[in-house]
């Protein structure tokens, strides 16, 4: 059996909120989900998630996760405290059951580093230790003259020797669930801090004649803990550099790698460009030969291959043909679907909308609620009408119409094949295919007219 504890129940003063600190977030997602991923790539049998300082909160915002079980720290007394409460909850079915401590604000462990946790324990302990050149504040791996370990030792309570040790404990073990239950009860908190260290349990397992082993993660972002809004920052800078080369060597285009924002999933097929700025939030699939200009914003959407995507467009739940052009300042809201081929300019707001292929909207427009044809041209300051205060209707634009300029089209409301809607029409009935149909009124010259003048004062 394979058990998580995640500890997840401190205050985060430092980052001066209201939010339990582990909801704050690295690129879109709380940190406490980016450990929660780890957790289920490994497959585990049983997570627990142990919290105190905002327990409610954390509880609700992951009620739906049936996987996961919480246990409650209060007061808190250090992490060999919080792992006790965690203990009824550990599932065991055998010799080779295993325990893997986690920390809810060290939120990008890889699951690859996991698996060589878990590889380089044996039957033993395994800790996940780190080689600084600044190890102040960190507990020291304390290794006997064969170089195994045989204790942790935390900062506040090492002596000069021990402090001179640039080998640092990351806080991560995995352990035989068994033993690791018996040696939780033997903690004590005769040490400068007066807590129950977790670490302490790596002298019981060398009492015990059990093996240490020790696995390094394979980038430094990987154990990095976030206490301040600086540290948030700077691990997100972190991040983001490090999904940058993930794109950049799949083969994708950054104009500037430090410019470059994920929020999500972003998936891209071949030769995909993408300019400085842009943010991509939810799950993003970009096609073979994608171009995106500078400052886009696109959410859950997927794009089809050779289409390009103009500057300071948003796109948001919607989905994009081949060889289509978006943009510059074009927004798409959710539940629009754009066919190959299909043209929408500046200023151009779609919504609930299907646009057929070939069809283009240019110019400043709204389309929402409406299903348009193939080959359809809509002119500039065009509005489908969709909503009377209280109810949405659709307007159906039939393929090969011609909509003028300045035509409000108000739904329910039906154009029929190939008709032409003159410019500044406002269409209350359907028109018929292949004709045009015009409402204005009619032109009128005033011979004689004279504008008024200001009067002198």
């Amino acid at each position: 059996m394979l058990n998580i504890v995640i500890l997840a129940a401190g205050l985060g003063k430092r980052m001066q909120s209201n939010l339990p600190k582990v909801l704050h977030t690295i690129a879109g997602r709380s940190m406490l989900s980016h450990v929660l991923d780890g957790a289920r790539d490994l497959d585990a049998d049983s997570i627990v998630v142990v919290v105190g300082h905002g327990a409610e909160e954390v509880q609700s915002a992951y009620a739906a996760d049936t996987d996961l079980q919480f246990a409650l720290q209060r007061p808190q007394l250090g992490t060999g405290h919080a792992v006790q409460q965690a203990v009824g909850l550990l599932k065991e079915d055998g010799e080779d059951d295993v325990t893997i401590v986690l920390y809810g604000d060290v939120p990008l462990v890889q699951v690859t580093t996991l698996q060589a946790l878990l590889a380089a324990r044996g039957e033993g302990l395994a800790v996940l230790t780190e080689i600084l050149q600044d190890p102040a504040g960190y507990g020291r791996i304390v290794r006997n003259d064969k170089g195994e370990v045989c204790a942790i030792v935390e900062h506040k309570d090492a002596n000069e020797t021990q402090r001179s040790i640039t080998e640092v404990n990351t806080g991560i073990i995995a352990a035989p669930t068994a033993p690791l239950k018996r040696w939780l009860s033997q903690l004590t908190n005769n040490n400068a801090q007066g807590e129950y260290y977790l670490t302490d349990v790596i002298g019981m397992a060398v009492a015990d004649g059990l093996p240490v082993a020790v696995a390094h993660p394979q980038a430094a972002f990987e154990t990095l803990g976030v206490n301040s809004r600086m540290q948030q920052a700077q691990l997100e800078r972190m991040w983001q550099s490090e999904l940058a080369r993930r794109q950049l060597e799949s083969g994708v285009t950054l104009a500037d790698p430090a410019r470059f924002d994920v929020r999500g999933q972003l998936v891209c097929g071949r030769d995909v460009f993408i300019d400085v700025g842009c943010v991509f939030v939810g799950n993003v699939e970009l096609a073979d030969g994608v171009h995106v200009g500078p400052h886009c914003v696109l959410r859950n959407v997927v794009i089809g291959p050779g289409t390009q995507i103009e500057a300071y467009s948003h796109l948001d739940q919607a989905q994009v043909g081949a060889h289509a052009h978006i943009g510059p300042y074009a927004r798409l809201r959710p539940g629009a679907q754009l066919a190959d081929h299909t043209h929408v300019g500046n200023f151009v707001e779609i919504k609930n909308t299907q646009l057929g292929e070939g069809s283009k909207a240019n110019h400043l427009a709204y389309l929402g609620d409406a299903d348009i044809g193939a080959r359809v041209n809509i002119g500039a300051g065009t509005i489908t009408c969709n909503y009377d205060g209280v109810n949405k209707f659709r307007t159906v634009i039939e393929d090969d119409a011609f909509i003028g300029s300045d035509t409000q089209l108000v739904a329910p409301v039906r154009v029929g094949r190939g008709a032409t809607i003159g410019a500044g029409t406002t269409l209350t009935r359907d028109a018929p295919a292949e004709q045009l149909t015009v409402s204005r009124a009619r032109q009128t010259a005033i011979a004689g007219w004279v504008r008024p003048v200001k009067k002198p004062r």
